[in-house]
């Protein structure tokens, strides 16, 4: 594990976008207590509202509150199956909650070491030395066919299927979130997103944007208002995590 210091700074913006009626994501984060968190909800009704909610409010309770002892990325996983438990179970017991879901990505640091867990297609980046990488890898139907090579960059563009999502929050009575562990650079800018950020803007486009140097809150003003002017068709959600010297 990482010895070194690092200080962190975090700003975040969700917005309905221009075309859905409510905002069905939900972030939460705790500078203090190293922990992150976007989701992305589904379902019907006000259901992803409330998956989104729910998870974020579950995953926030557990990993603030846990005991110094504890390992990050065990309590982390806790946290993710205690949500997925809470959300499940909650839409068991109302029919128009059933099948209501969400997405999840995560950012969790400790001094200089820190782990970044995804469930679905909200994703998290890291900006290096003004270079953009993707971390987490999308569990999505058309995401997957490309990695296997059974379909190209334009085809999943194009794809009626690229909102089909294979792995979330709710759906089911377990779910395994990716785990990606990172040590963390003095300098490193994390932004975690809906997908509602991705699907109106590139990748190089979202690296030129966090290349600007302004303060983290009017940098995710920046990301949310551009998706928007590219038709901001979903709910947009952008979460910013500094590292400092």
């Amino acid at each position: 594990m990482g010895t070194a210091v690092v200080h962190y700074g975090a700003a975040a913006v969700t917005d309905r976008g221009l075309k859905r009626p409510s905002n069905e994501d939900a972030f939460g984060y705790s500078v203090e207590h190293g922990v992150y968190l976007v989701c992305d909800g589904m379902g019907g009704a006000a259901a992803g509202e409330i998956a989104s909610s729910l998870a974020v409010r579950e995953m926030m309770r557990l990993l603030t509150d846990r005991s110094p002892e504890a390992r990050l990325p065990h309590a982390a996983e806790q946290a993710v199956a205690a949500a997925n438990e809470a959300i499940y179970s909650r839409a068991q017991r109302s029919q128009k909650l059933s099948g209501m879901g969400t997405t999840l990505v995560a950012l969790l640091v400790e001094n200089s070491h820190a782990w970044m867990f995804n469930v679905g297609d909200s994703r998290g980046y890291r900006l290096r030395n003004g270079h953009l990488q993707q971390i987490t890898l999308d569990h999505s139907l058309v995401e997957e066919q490309v990695r296997m090579g059974q379909m190209d960059r334009h085809e999943a563009d194009r794809s009626p299927f690229k909102n089909v999502i294979t792995r979330a929050l709710g759906t089911q009575g377990l779910v395994t979130p990716d785990v990606f562990e990172l040590e963390i650079e003095p300098g490193d800018l994390f932004l975690l997103c809906s997908d509602g950020l991705t699907r109106e803007l590139s990748d190089p486009l979202i690296e030129s944007l966090l290349r600007i140097d302004v303060p983290l809150q009017d940098l995710c003003g920046r990301l949310v208002a551009a998706a928007k002017n590219a038709g901001g068709n979903d709910n947009i959600t952008s979460l910013l995590v500094q590292a400092g010297a």
